[in-house]
């Protein structure tokens, strides 16, 4: 029989008189899972915050970019792509920027965060969960050894002692 893998992952809940019912009917949903599915939808979460912080400054980035290159441009097309630059830039000072760093200040949190869960994550299992996995690996290469010896012993016999086939 398969074990079941326990944690004691704290999983909030509203309490009874709220009136929030979305967030209600979405916890009940957390409740119901298993620890694992719950872990792992904690790491889809997580996931998500993560890709959606990284794309808005990857297209930050891209913008500033494309703006910043010059290419096969003449003076004036420079000269006024610098203007654009500029006028852009102001005017998207308080908004863009402002998105772009929410979303460094996030990503900061983030990683705070997931520092603090690494930190005071279950020691023991992480170390049981690597020794598993050295041992598979280490298991894996020796067979990995015995094939190529075989092979190897294969190659080096004389011809007349090979099977024919």
């Amino acid at each position: 029989m398969a074990e079941r893998t326990e944690t004691d992952v704290s999983r909030p809940s509203a309490l009874p008189s709220a009136k929030l019912t979305n967030r209600n009917r979405e916890t009940q949903s957390l409740v119901d899972l298993s620890s694992d599915e719950y872990l792992d939808s904690v790491e889809e979460e997580w996931n998500r915050r993560v890709d959606a912080e990284v794309e808005m400054l990857v297209e930050g980035m891209v913008d500033l970019v494309g703006l910043a290159s010059i290419g096969d441009k003449d003076k004036f097309r420079i000269a006024l792509e610098a203007f654009q630059a500029e006028s852009r830039a102001e005017s998207m000072a308080f908004s863009s920027l402002w998105h772009q760093v929410r979303a460094a200040n996030s990503l900061l949190s983030i990683i705070h965060s997931m520092k603090l869960l690494l930190l005071l994550s279950d020691e023991a299992q992480i170390a049981n969960l690597r020794n598993k996995e050295l041992n598979t690996i280490q298991e894996d290469k020796e067979e990995a050894k015995k094939k190529v010896a075989e092979i190897l012993n294969d190659l080096l016999k004389p011809s007349e002692q090979r099977p024919s086939t």
